[in-house]
């Protein structure tokens, strides 16, 4: 899932001072897991405005609204007559979504509350790591089920490094080094010849942005469109 973090509640006020009417959009999928940005976060949020705005003395108002997805245009649709009714948008969603919501509505100003971090896993309560970078060449098959661009400090494509010191990392001591991970892994599973031949250098143009993806059941449709 993606995982974010609210910015700092200052930064967050100052950028809608000069709004009187203000919503406050939260989305109920991956920002809500990591407790960022989902209906109990928002009003939170949106309570926390209306305090800090009122003993500056102004009249602000904030409505709340959460969406099931933003990242969705069906359901960015049923908060249309919400977000005529405001004069800015704070949204807590990741960073696609806040993107979405702006283009959707191009005649609001659409703030971002949140800041997004990386694609990860919940490890235990309160607790996200990072396993993805979307790198868009996984190598997962190869190394174990282990991304070594991700959990490798140095992103090694090939490892480990010479700076490991009995299976720990030499960036941060406190890690296990994400090779000799792979390694153990790939004993466990019988198929450690795997690394006996080296992976050609990362292809950063499968990473490039921004981002595309087409399902192949709807390649006729978009490109006819394109043309």
């Amino acid at each position: 899932m993606i995982v974010a973090q609210r910015k700092p509640f200052p930064e967050i006020k100052q950028a809608l001072a000069s709004y009187p009417n203000i919503l406050v959009a939260g989305c109920g999928t991956c920002v809500a897991v990591c407790l960022a940005g989902g209906k109990k976060e928002v009003g939170l949020l949106a309570s926390q405005l209306r305090m800090s705005f009122g003993m500056d003395q102004k009249e602000v108002q904030v409505a709340e609204v959460t969406l099931e997805r933003q990242c969705d245009r069906e359901f960015l649709e049923t908060i249309k007559e919400k977000v005529e009714q405001a004069d800015a948008v704070l949204s807590l969603a990741c960073g696609a979504g806040i993107q979405f919501l702006a283009e959707a509505y191009p005649g609001r100003p659409v703030y971002p509350g949140v800041n997004t971090t990386f694609i990860g896993v919940a490890e235990a309560a309160g607790l996200w790591t990072e396993r993805c970078r979307a790198c868009g060449e996984c190598v997962l098959a190869e190394t174990g089920g282990i991304c070594p661009r991700t959990m490798c400090a140095k992103g090694l494509n090939n490892g480990p490094c010479g700076g490991m010191t009995e299976g720990q990392c030499e960036v941060d001591p406190e890690r296990p080094c994400a090779w000799v991970k792979i390694v153990e892994r790939l004993v466990a599973e019988g198929r450690l010849a795997q690394l006996e031949s080296l992976r050609p250098m990362r292809d950063y143009r499968k990473q490039a942005r921004p981002g595309k993806v087409t399902h192949r059941a709807y390649l006729r449709r978009y490109h006819a469109d394109s043309k």
